[in-house]
């Protein structure tokens, strides 16, 4: 099957990829958001084919899988057929809803043509997926090992752009954990992060690593704190568990159903996420036991296999 899709989101996309079939990814000169072409910092296999705008439009497709709103006309003007009607197309969405918790309207909901696919069951209840069919296809990891060692009593937090999403990410309670445990900060846009937070730069470490370097440095850390209000399922928190760390993690969005109550501490009261912190600091064994069960749990519910058969049984039905 030759399956058109734009490189927005590289960790999801790096496992969707692992699949039988030939990707087309559409490539510009400038590389801009619309034509990353392949990826840089992550592996995909050859099966993944760049292809410009005006080679699309002789291409064979037998898929469309839209990401953002606007690819719907960009995938016409570019192969001129129309999505959901001229070539099956479905819509991931990877994201919770934006305006309102409860009241905001996907932009696909109108388009019963368009099957969109959700990747937690979280994001599908709050949406208003108004006609569209709507499925759910968790996140599936391909498994980077068992790297936790923990010899840094530190917590490793994964989030991009800390300062401008505030609240969001839980960037106010940073000052908070960080009294219980020094941070390290991975993640674009987290330079000036301390100074930001008025935190020491030794409670408050920040870096941008490619993925080859982020998983080793993570698992240096005892423990991995997910502070985060209001996002999807981070990929990263999944990643977390299988390298073997221990989570500490609000009860937000999907966290409940992807932590298990022996892979660490979940809570809404930001004083029990301290005293976990505190405890895994202090309890080295206590860290890699929870962080072992952690990967086990992980491993059974995210595993990129049953990620990638999830997707075919929706793909044969889409195109059949």
């Amino acid at each position: 099957m030759n399956i058109l899709i734009w490189h927005v989101h590289g960790s999801w996309l790096t496992s969707f990829v692992q699949g039988p079939h030939t990707y087309l990814v559409p490539v510009t000169p400038d590389r801009g958001p619309d034509g990353l072409g392949r990826a840089r910092t992550w592996a995909w296999p050859g099966t993944v084919l760049e292809r410009t705008p005006e080679e699309l439009r002789s291409c064979p497709i037998d898929l469309v899988v839209l990401q953002r709103p606007h690819e719907i006309d960009l995938a016409h003007a570019w192969t001129g057929r129309r999505p959901g009607k001229d070539v099956p197309a479905v819509y991931v969405e990877h994201n919770s809803p934006h305006e309102s918790a409860v009241d905001t309207v996907h932009p696909l909901a109108g388009r019963p043509d368009i099957p969109l696919v959700h990747v937690t069951h979280f994001n599908r209840l709050m949406w208003d997926n108004g006609r569209a069919p709507t499925s759910v296809i968790e996140h599936g990891i391909i498994d980077p090992g068992h790297l936790w060692t923990g010899t840094e009593p530190r917590a490793a937090v994964v989030v991009n752009e800390p300062v401008r999403r505030g609240r969001t990410t839980g960037t106010d309670l940073l000052p908070g954990f960080a009294a219980a445990a020094p941070l390290d900060v991975f993640g674009m846009g987290t330079e000036g992060l301390a100074r930001h937070l008025r935190l020491t730069p030794e409670l408050c470490r920040t870096s941008d690593l490619p993925q080859s370097a982020l998983h080793p440095a993570m698992a240096r850390c005892r423990v991995y704190l997910h502070p985060v209000r209001w996002t999807s399922l981070g990929l990263s928190l999944l990643e977390a568990m299988f390298l073997g760390m221990p989570v500490v993690a609000l009860a937000t969005t999907e966290v409940q159903e992807a932590v298990p109550p022996d892979a660490g501490v979940v809570s809404n009261r930001p004083e029990v996420l301290r005293e976990a912190l505190r405890h895994f600091l202090a309890d080295a064994g206590h860290a890699e036991r929870t962080g072992g069960r952690a990967r086990a749990a992980a491993r059974a519910r995210y595993g990129v296999q049953r990620f990638l058969d999830d997707w075919e049984r929706l793909m044969k039905e889409v195109t059949r």
